[in-house]
């Protein structure tokens, strides 16, 4: 007779060394609930074999299932065959899901966070067989979950619209950002601008290198703006290609914008707080992470003014229109050329990167699955 409550996480982006937006959330987030309830029985559904790391503590049992979920037709199979299956054979009470996929053929109660619904405002972005994925079964989960979290007031008013979602079963919880990211020395930031800009101070990009981020735009400005500036600032690029559609080989060879790759985490918080400024100009995004980094570490930020940006990064910001390669482009004399300026919306920054905590997030994701647990 089962004893304990048993909670199954879908686990599939914990991913040792390939570590996205989505696989940090899931740390971030269930690292803190594991830790904090040593009297619940934690299963972590993995889509393939996992790093020993990711096991957090006594009370989480792993389980591998088959086939690794990479693709529409495998997310299908994951999710409706063997999500299903093993919510059963392991007796689970509930099922969370941080990426927001669900399991619609299984009665076990499910919470999903569905951190926004790009896919619906710019399907022509992602390729043909996920795009129709998304659009076809993330309405059906949002009606399936039992709850709903999403990470900005944006995305909320966003899904309870467009899938005639009752905002009384959504709910918003903000994420965090690591606390790695904080403001270095001088020494350090000199030595980190010598490594990666000759010493330049610079832009610094950090995300996917995808066309809802808006990175071409980005780029186009940062020409336009050394053009009409003759500027000695550089322009650092954080990310890897998705979706393999962007062919940036020309830009490559302009020795003002450097493209790092993927970086581990705390190189990235070097980079980020050694930053002459954050530019995150994306035309869609359910909240954005690099904001608030950028705010711990002090870092002024150039932001879009579209989606979740505003609501996110409040007044620590100089905004513009990501649609208008010359508005970017003027954000960017603006920090560049205006050391007070600077200095202003870096204080700002580190006054409000204080309401962003992955234990805040944490506490408040486990309230709704603790309500909906003993319900």
């Amino acid at each position: 007779m089962k004893s304990r409550p048993r909670i199954a996480i879908n686990t599939r982006f914990l991913i040792n060394g390939k570590m996205e937006g989505f696989g940090w959330y899931t740390y971030e987030v269930t690292k803190r609930i594991v830790e904090s309830h040593p009297e619940i029985d934690f299963y972590f559904f993995f889509d393939r074999q996992f790093d020993n790391r990711f096991i957090i503590s006594n009370n989480v049992t792993p389980i591998i299932i088959n086939p690794p979920a990479r693709h529409p037709v495998l997310f299908y199979l994951w999710f409706e065959i063997g999500v299903k299956r093993a919510l059963k054979k392991h007796n689970i009470d509930l099922f969370f899901s941080p990426d927001g996929y669900l399991s619609l053929s299984s009665n076990v109660k499910q919470i999903c966070t569905i951190h926004d619904i790009n896919f619906e405002h710019y399907p022509k972005d992602i390729p043909f067989a996920a795009r129709k994925y998304l659009r076809h079964f993330f309405p059906r989960f949002a009606r399936k979950a039992d709850h709903i979290l999403t990470v900005s007031n944006y995305s909320k008013t966003d899904i309870s619209t467009k899938y005639r979602i009752d905002e009384k079963k959504i709910s918003v919880v903000w994420n965090g950002a690591s606390e790695i990211f904080r403001p270095l020395s001088e020494d350090l930031i000199i030595e980190i601008r010598g490594k990666y800009s000759e010493g330049a101070p610079y832009f610094i990009y950090v995300g996917s290198i995808h066309p809802r981020k808006n990175v071409r735009r980005l780029v186009d400005a940062f020409i336009r703006f050394k053009t009409e500036t003759n500027s000695s600032w550089k322009l650092l690029i954080v990310g890897e290609a998705m979706w393999n559609e962007h062919d940036l080989g020309t830009i490559k060879s302009n020795n003002d914008i450097v493209f790092t790759g993927r970086m581990e985490l705390s190189e990235l918080a070097k980079l980020v707080a050694a930053a002459g400024a954050l530019s995150y100009v994306p035309y869609f995004e359910g909240f954005g992470i690099p904001l608030v980094e950028a705010m711990k570490c002090g870092i002024p930020i150039l932001s879009g003014d579209k989606t979740s940006l505003p609501e996110i990064v409040g007044d620590a910001a100089i905004f513009c229109d990501p649609f208008d390669v010359q508005s970017i482009a003027n954000g960017m004399k603006k920090l560049s050329s205006d050391d007070s300026f600077r200095e202003q919306l870096s204080k700002l920054g580190l006054k409000r990167s204080r309401i962003f905590s992955w234990d805040i997030s944490a506490d408040k994701t486990w309230e709704i699955i603790s309500d909906h647990l003993s319900n």
